[in-house]
């Protein structure tokens, strides 16, 4: 169960149901609540603060929807959040990251489906996730990948997010929707290092 209570899917709070309200006008009027944002919403003002920034982060960055996805995948991947993981595959997979790369993630070094940008991309998320910040050698392989100095800005704010995200999902112990898990059973960690405090519930 998460820490903090699910809201329902249509709050008695008026801040609340008035964020659901505009998330369903964006995502339809069908889209069920994910139970991230049932959490979220129970802090209004923050989850104002949340979608103003995530959704930009997503919509309107100008690097490529996939090495994104890729660098967003690989974060939760190090980070054993499966939450994360299940709703990125399909994001993922609809921006064009094939599933071959998907599988071949937990080794990507030693995988030829990786090309010169993407290695660079998938490096920053190693170093950013595992902390405590990208180092002079990857920013500088981003650049010599093609770069510029804005899609550096963007890749490294899209990587330092998805910490926040993961480490907000297992702090709340934040379930998978139902039907996820199989989607979450997909995700392999075995290169991820063991962390000193292992979450006590499932990990998400």
């Amino acid at each position: 169960m998460p820490r903090i209570p699910l809201l329902p899917e249509h709050p008695a709070d008026p801040q609340a149901a008035a964020l659901f309200d505009e998330v369903r006008q964006a995502r339809g009027p069908d889209f069920p609540m994910p139970h991230l944002y049932r959490v979220l919403a129970t802090a209004p003002a923050m989850f104002r603060g949340w979608l103003d920034f995530a959704w930009p982060l997503r919509q309107n960055a100008h690097t490529p929807r996939p090495l994104r996805e890729l660098l967003i995948l690989r974060g939760a991947q190090i980070s054993g959040t499966a939450y994360e993981w299940a709703h990125h595959v399909p994001m993922a997979l609809e921006a064009g990251v094939s599933q071959a790369q998907i599988d071949a993630l937990a080794d990507w070094q030693a995988s030829a489906l990786f090309d010169g940008p993407q290695r660079a991309v998938l490096q920053l998320a190693d170093e950013v996730t595992r902390g405590p910040a990208a180092s002079n050698a990857t920013l500088e392989q981003l650049k010599q990948s093609g770069f510029d100095d804005a899609a550096v800005v963007e890749l490294v704010l899209t990587a330092s997010f998805y910490v926040c995200v993961g480490r907000f999902l297992q702090s709340m112990d934040i379930e998978l929707e139902p039907g996820d898990d199989a989607l979450s059973a997909s995700m392999r960690t075995a290169d991820a290092p063991p962390t000193a405090n292992p979450p006590s519930g499932p990990v998400h």
